[in-house]
């Protein structure tokens, strides 16, 4: 029979954490909208919502959930090791909850447990697996094969039980569901496959993001190698893209958006934070403001401001060791921000954004869903804090635009619910320089011109003297 058990494991993945404008679509003047806050370019039916979708978990719902890097060993019959894995895995699971789509973000909890189905394998007719069990009823299973000199988990599986209420607040369907993908990760026999970046896996209605992995099957020594296998995203983390300026969108306005009529006001402040297990790991001050373009049922396009008010957006999320969610729902809104840690430089950014909401009843299709899970922004050193008083741009699609205020926000490591050092944006820098180089260029011309007067002066004087 295979022996299973948690490994405990002096290496313990990656080490603790280090100390360390305006889119022209957002700036056109519009009329806003007093009963729904919203603001948009052309006068439309009153609004039709669908019922709100509610907030993301409770906080005390996920704290089990909210886990470090986890690690985990399957033995063959005769006790040796033949698959070690210590890695921080999250999820994302779209699901519906009485008619209205939600999500659910939990982590691979620290007592997942490796299922009888794990295996090292038998030669040709069977390969090895890695099944770890946890919650009510939900599995992930790795599935390993090898080619020639490497090999790979073939496939990734995810099964998970919608009647779990502590992860699936109403969920409308009570059975489990099936994910899978093909092809996750490689390596070399031999060698630990090691990637200390997040890698996000897209499944049907699942995302899974492993972060901080190191891996290997098919041991000979029931150890770890030596040698590594390291991921493509740990080797361009060095060298990874400065953040850009905003993206300017005039281009993508359609010319038959109506003329605008007035100015939208910038969103107030609102303050956000996130609990996790070791006290605060996300603060954030800003304003918050969502500029989608639309299509409307007169094949016309359309533009949709909604700023978000504070007293009335409600605030959620969650957070290990390298990612961190923070989810703000107003309205029939919501946004949600995905931040992740590049160990290697020791810097947290905005890795992706979310965005789902109920546009006019004008639209031509009232559900809007956008999202992007590629970004590099609002980025800064772990334990300062990211500041800028000039607007951002965030695009998550040619459509969508999250645009924040007056933005303030430190992730992971958070000394007393208290702000760190602060990093300029490069807008805020921008601006600061301008007005330098004015006072210089003025305080230049004047000493220009007082120079000027002054040998002036000397030489009218030497016309005068006594012979």
């Amino acid at each position: 029979m295979t022996g299973r058990g948690r490994r405990q494991s002096p290496e313990r993945g990656a080490p603790p954490l280090p100390p360390a404008a305006a889119a022209a679509a957002a700036a056109a003047p519009c009329a806003p909208s007093p009963r729904s806050r919203r603001c948009r370019l052309a006068p439309s039916p009153a609004m039709a919502r669908a019922p709100g979708a509610r907030g993301l978990l409770a906080a005390a719902a996920l704290l089990g959930f909210l886990q470090a890097s986890s690690s985990f060993e399957v033995k063959d019959s005769s006790g040796k090791v033949c698959i070690i894995a210590d890695m921080t895995v999250a999820f994302s699971v779209e699901y519906k909850s009485n008619g209205q789509k939600e999500f659910a973000y939990f982590f691979l909890p620290k007592n997942a447990t490796v299922e009888p189905q794990s295996s090292c394998g038998n030669g040709n007719t069977s390969h090895p697996i890695l099944v770890l069990g946890f919650g009510a009823g939900h599995s992930l299973s790795l599935n390993f094969s090898e080619t020639a000199d490497k090999y790979q988990v073939e496939e990734l599986v995810f099964h998970y039980n919608l009647s779990d209420a502590t992860l699936f607040h109403n969920s409308t369907a009570g059975e489990v569901k099936k994910v899978s993908h093909k092809n996750v990760l490689q390596a070399h026999m031999g060698t630990k496959y090691r990637c200390i970046s997040s890698k996000q896996v897209n499944m049907k209605n699942v995302n899974v993001t492993f972060s901080n992995v190191t891996l290997e099957a098919y041991l000979t020594n029931g150890t770890f190698s030596m040698n590594k296998t390291e991921c493509a995203e740990d080797m361009v983390s060095t060298t990874a893209v400065a953040p850009t300026t905003p993206k300017q969108t005039t281009s993508q306005v359609p010319t038959t958006t109506p003329a605008p009529t007035a100015s939208p006001s910038n969103p107030a402040v609102g303050k956000y934070n996130v609990t996790g297990p070791n006290g605060t790991c996300v603060l954030a001050y800003m304003g918050l403001q969502l500029n989608i373009t639309y299509l409307k049922k007169d094949e016309k396009m359309g533009l949709d401001l909604l700023n978000f008010i504070p007293r009335n957006t409600t605030s959620s999320g969650m957070c290990d060791n390298t990612s961190a969610f923070l989810s703000l729902t107003f309205d029939k809104t919501r946004v949600v921000f995905r931040f992740a840690l590049n160990a290697s430089t020791e810097k947290f950014f905005l890795q992706g954004v979310n965005v789902s909401t109920t546009l006019p009843s004008e639209a031509k299709v009232p559900k809007f869903e956008a999202s992007n899970n590629s970004m590099s922004e609002l980025r800064a050193t772990v334990g300062n804090s990211y500041k800028c008083s000039a607007e951002e741009n965030l695009q998550v699609t040619d459509k969508a635009l999250v645009n924040v205020f007056n933005v303030q926000i430190q992730v992971f490591k958070i000394d007393g619910d208290k702000f760190g050092a602060v990093e300029e944006c490069q807008l805020d820098e921008n601006n600061m320089l301008i007005p330098i180089i004015v006072g210089a260029a003025l305080a230049g011309l004047v000493l220009i011109v007082l120079i000027a007067y002054l040998i002036g002066r000397k030489r009218s004087h030497a016309g005068y003297q006594t012979i």
